[in-house]
This record gives structure tokens, sequence and C-alpha cells, in this order.
């Protein structure tokens, strides 16, 4: 059964994590939403609480702490709920990262995991959207067509965060067409590779502190080694589950924060001489919006829980990711609606949580679990 006692080590992890969302993500999450940066010095102090070194084998220079699902997602979510772009930040070379040590060939392990311990930070990204209405896996555009002794990409990938610094790219195309989803696998294409180019920064509605850009595939060649997984390939549906339930862990975090502030605003904020708390509208918002934090976390950690069990977890990421997507929209919009006129206003952080917690339902492939 799913166990809902964390372990010494996942509480002390979580607490770490919160301690730093609190304490850094915190106090400049609103100016880099405004300015539209990051400053290294975060991306520095980020990549100083080893969060994915920590899980790199010994042989490749990382701690080699055996990987946890579930405690990708406490953390996800602690650091989501300081901020979500921040958050992306950080997290983003994981998305190469970890199907590197799930799927990965010896050789594309000892390429590419030791760039990934060192001090400094290193910024890598996946690229799986695609720039159309109607994107689905079965149906991706991008192409990679083998001839010789390479790939070649054409296509075209949307929101690839860090695309600009990211020394290698985790790029997921069609190999099959015929076959689907399943003929979906994904490319290690390095910085510079001919071929790929890099849109201008992406102008999103929310997110405005994270780089994203559109990247395009031009005949870009890739060696046949940079398959992941080489000529046995990855399990694509697999790595999805991971973007799936990384998603719903960080929707958590932001429905937590934008719950928690609505709930203190609410508490404090007095209207014909009581706080608004006590009226039964605003008090059966806050308990529904308390409920589906909790239930958003729930289904994130039963997926989480059973791909560390090795079981199928298809239809349980899924819902997770879906159910995360509307009830964080659902969230952040209450917590706007509760302070009034001072939540559509950017003295208050509501604002900003609603417009992040709107891009859920596209964001797949931004983050892994």
């Amino acid at each position: 059964m799913v166990s809902f006692d964390l372990s010494d080590d996942q509480r002390m992890i979580s607490e770490t994590v919160k301690k730093f969302a609190l304490n850094e993500m915190r106090a400049i999450y609103r100016d880099c939403d405004e300015k539209g940066t990051i400053p290294p010095e975060f991306v520095s102090k980020a990549w100083e609480l080893f969060l994915i070194p920590n899980n790199i084998p010994e042989a490749y220079g990382g701690v080699g702490e055996p990987r946890s699902v579930v405690t990708s997602t406490i953390i996800a979510e602690e650091l989501a709920y300081g901020d979500f772009s921040l958050a992306v930040c950080a997290l983003a070379p994981a998305t190469v990262v970890y199907p590197l040590i799930e799927f990965g060939t010896e050789e594309q392990k000892q390429k590419y995991l030791p760039m990934f311990c060192e001090e400094q930070f290193k910024a890598a990204a996946a690229a799986l959207m695609e720039p159309r209405i109607d994107f689905d896996l079965p149906s991706m555009k991008t192409t990679a067509a083998l001839k010789g002794s390479e790939y070649v990409i054409n296509g075209e990938k949307c929101l690839v965060p860090l695309a600009a610094d990211a020394q290698v790219i985790l790029v997921y195309a069609q190999t099959d067409a015929s076959a689907g989803a399943k003929g979906v696998q994904a490319f290690l294409v390095d910085k510079g590779t001919a071929g790929m180019e890099l849109g201008e920064r992406e102008k999103n509605m929310g997110i405005k502190a994270l780089d994203t850009r559109k990247v395009t595939f031009k005949d870009c060649r890739v060696p046949k080694a940079n398959r992941l997984g080489g000529d046995a390939g990855c399990d694509t549906a697999k790595l999805i589950n991971y973007t799936y339930i990384g998603l719903a862990a960080m929707a958590t975090g932001v429905s937590k924060a934008a719950f928690e502030y609505a709930r203190d605003y609410a508490k404090e904020r007095e209207a014909f001489g009581e706080p608004i708390a006590s009226r039964q509208a605003i008090a059966f918002m806050l308990a529904e919006m308390a409920i589906e934090v909790d239930a958003t976390r729930l289904l994130a950690w039963e997926a989480a829980w059973r791909l560390d069990k090795g079981l199928d977890c298809d239809r349980e990421a899924y819902l997770a990711k879906q159910y995360a997507a509307e009830k964080v929209l659902m969230i952040t919009d209450r917590a706007v609606q509760i302070l009034g006129g001072h939540g559509y206003i950017r003295e208050h952080p509501v604002e900003l949580w609603l417009r992040n917690g709107r891009g859920f339902a596209t964001f797949e492939g931004l983050v892994t679990a």
C-alpha cells in the first residue's frame, strides 16, 4: 500500500528545500518576474543543494543515492511553492539527467553525467512540446530519420527552458510514424550542433522570469550513438509519466502557496467589523481549496509511488497531471477572488500565481520528477 509517512531522509530534504524556497526564492521571485531574469547567484545557491547530483551514481561523479520519484515530487512541490519559474530553472537539468540515468548507454552516461556533478551549474533542457494546437505524442511532427551513421532531425519545438545556455538538449522526435507514440524516441543534441536554431525568447503570459524559446531543427545531424539508449532506445511513455508527475507536484506547490496566502489574508482582512474568513462564502471557498491541494498531492504521490515500485502508472500519472492542471487554475483564481480588488494588483502575488497556474495545461516536458 501507499505509505503516507515520509522517511527521515525525505523529511529532512523537504524541510531543507522549503526553507530554501522561503528564504531565497520568495525574496526575489517578484523582482525576477518583473525584470524577466533569474540572477546567476540564485542558480548557484540552488545548485549547492545538490538535488540532482545526489541521484547520479558515484561512478560518474555523483553521490549515488538511490533514485526515488516520491522524493523528487516532494522536492518539486516545495521549490514550486517558492516560485514556479525559479523551480523550473533549478531543476531543468533533471530533464536530461534522469532519462540518462534510466535509459542511457554506458558511453552516454560517461560523456554527459559528469558535467552535472561539477561545482558550477550546467544548463540542460528537454524539447518535447511543438508550437501547434493539436500537439500530442502519437502525432509528433518532429522527425528523426536514420541515414547511415547519423540521425537527421527536422521540426520545431517550443517552451524549451534555458535553451540559449543549454549544453545539451534532449529532443523528442518521431522515428516511425506508423508506430505512433512507440515510434517517438529521444536524442541528445549538443550545444552548437549544425542545423539546430534558437528562436527569440518567447513572450509568455506567465513564467516571465524563465527564458523559454522555440528551437528549430533543419537537417540537424546527430551521431547514431546520440539516440538515448542506443539501438535499444528508451521507453518514451515512461519518461512522459515522469514529466506528468513533476507537473502535478509543481502545480501542488503553486496551489498551496495561493491557498495559504488567501487564507491568511482572509483572516486578517476585516469588513463590517469582522474578518472576511468568517463569511460563509469565503470559508467554503477556502475549505475547497485546501481539499484540492491535498487531493492533487496525493494523486502525484500515488503515481510516483507506483513508479518507484516498478508498477505501471500510465493512468495514474496522466490523471494526476490533468487534475492538477485543472485545480491549480481554480485555486489560484479563487485566491484572486478572495483578495478582491487587491488580488488584481501586483502588490500581492496571487495574480502572478494565477498567470503561472494557467499554463500547467500546456507545460508538458518542462519539468520531470
